[in-house]
């Protein structure tokens, strides 16, 4: 029997997903679920939500719901992380004191100021979690779905000896996308997709073979309803040439383009993001929403109906190649740039082909990105490999730097209002980051 541990279980959409899938592989049908969160009632949704799950399929899986994450963990043979550091309480600031310097973010759980300030929130828990599993379940496959993912999957990486990999839907969804916009059946798509987290992009996109970038051009061009419903994206596409991965609404925030003047945003991030309207405002309010009604809404996920069908996340598939049946899987993961992007920083984090097999994982060489992908990429994987510096070596001076070199800050900001945002950002983060003595 195969045991399988949910570090964040209380998130539960992710949980009874990933639970969902996993399930399908014949591998896993007798398998121990661990699940561990620090909130004991949100863990007793996830427990029964995936109860549900295994009587609707008659499945032989064991659960264990636990609030000690070295029980979940002992004796693993995976690992999948979901965890949040910090409640709305902190994290709201990651986008309210920007917007006072005018530096308006729309999601803020990547990069730039709020995705540093989260990251440096959220590792010395993610690198305790790496302890333990080197302690309690070493040759286990660790597989993060906890954001900054970039930063976090270089500190980990860098840090400890556990074999971890960071994943994101946005890679096979974008991809669905495409092919729905140019009306190919996903099966005939074949794609090749390097960069870093949510800056990723479609070296080539083929249908049977064939390059479909002319396909996808003219729909964006021609279809006011294509082009409308990814703004931010397709107006990277026209004139970048290569698709983005991650969403319009994230994207905004990783270049100087788009949010830099109300104009812009109003044109560009207000009414094609996902995220109406595109200001920091919204994603507040939205968690704030969330967060009064949590119950309501777990119970309405526990309880609805449930479909056994696998889904598109890629954990199940790569736990089947690495500690399953061994049917080989590529995916798209995260992993330290060691001869894998050739126009990218030397160790930093990115995103590309992975191959899961029971060797372990694999990244695939790539090459280099097209020059103007590369200027753009560069610039936010050196501010991640600051920041993460500052992070490891506790030095505060490196994470302003990090910030300073931001596209979206530096394009509002002069150096003067960038020092000023981030002692505010270090002031209200006191209580969760003590490995910063001193930030002024």
């Amino acid at each position: 029997m195969k045991k399988i541990a949910f570090i964040g279980a209380g998130s539960l959409v992710f949980t009874k997903n990933l639970v969902r899938d996993l399930l399908t592989f014949p591998a896993f049908a007798d398998c121990t679920i661990a699940l561990m969160d620090i909130n004991p009632e949100r863990l007793g949704y996830a427990k029964s939500a995936v109860d549900n799950i295994i009587a609707a399929g008659g499945y032989r899986a064991a659960v264990v719901a636990t609030t000690d994450r070295i029980e979940a963990l002992s004796g693993a043979d995976g690992v999948v992380c979901t965890i949040l550091a910090g409640d709305l309480d902190v994290w709201r600031y990651d986008l309210e004191i920007p917007k006072r310097y005018g530096v308006d973010i729309n999601i803020g759980d990547t990069r730039g100021p709020a995705g540093i300030f989260r990251f440096l929130r959220t590792v010395p828990v993610m690198l305790d979690i790496c302890r333990d599993i080197e302690r309690y379940c070493p040759d286990a496959i660790f597989l993060n779905y906890t954001n900054p993912m970039a930063m976090l999957c270089r500190a980990m990486q860098s840090e400890s000896s556990v074999q971890v990999t960071g994943l994101c839907h946005s890679v096979q969804g974008t991809a669905a996308m495409l092919a729905r916009w140019i009306g190919a059946p996903m099966e005939e798509i074949t794609y090749r997709c390097a960069g870093i987290n949510h800056q990723a992009f479609y070296l080539d996109y083929k249908w049977n073979g064939k390059d479909a970038y002319p396909l996808i051009r003219e729909a964006v061009v021609s279809r006011p309803e294509i082009y409308n419903e990814e703004q931010v994206r397709n107006e990277m596409f026209l004139h970048l040439d290569y698709y983005v991965t991650e969403s319009s609404g994230h994207n905004s925030e990783y270049n100087a383009w788009f949010r830099k003047r109300p104009d812009l945003i109003e044109k560009y991030c207000t009414h094609g993001t996902g995220w109406n309207p595109g200001e920091y405002a919204y994603t507040v309010k939205r968690a704030e929403s969330r967060r009064s009604r949590w119950q309501e809404q777990l119970e309405e996920w526990r309880d609805s109906p449930i479909d056994l069908r696998r889904g598109e996340e890629y954990a199940s598939s790569i736990f089947n190649a690495t500690i399953g049946d061994g049917t080989l899987f590529e995916f798209n993961g995260n992993v330290r740039n060691f001869g894998l992007i050739d126009n990218l920083p030397q160790g930093c984090c990115v995103e590309v082909p992975v191959l899961a097999s029971k060797r372990g994982l694999s990244p695939i060489h790539v090459g280099a990105l097209p020059d103007q992908l590369a200027v753009l990429v560069n610039t936010s994987a050196r501010c991640e490999e600051l920041a993460v510096e500052g992070a490891l070596t506790g030095d505060p001076r490196k994470i302003f730097h990090a910030i300073c070199f931001d596209p979206l800050t530096s394009a509002v900001l002069s150096l003067a209002e960038i020092k000023s945002m981030v002692d505010d950002m270090f002031a209200a983060n006191r209580e969760w980051l003590p490995q910063f003595r001193h930030f002024s």
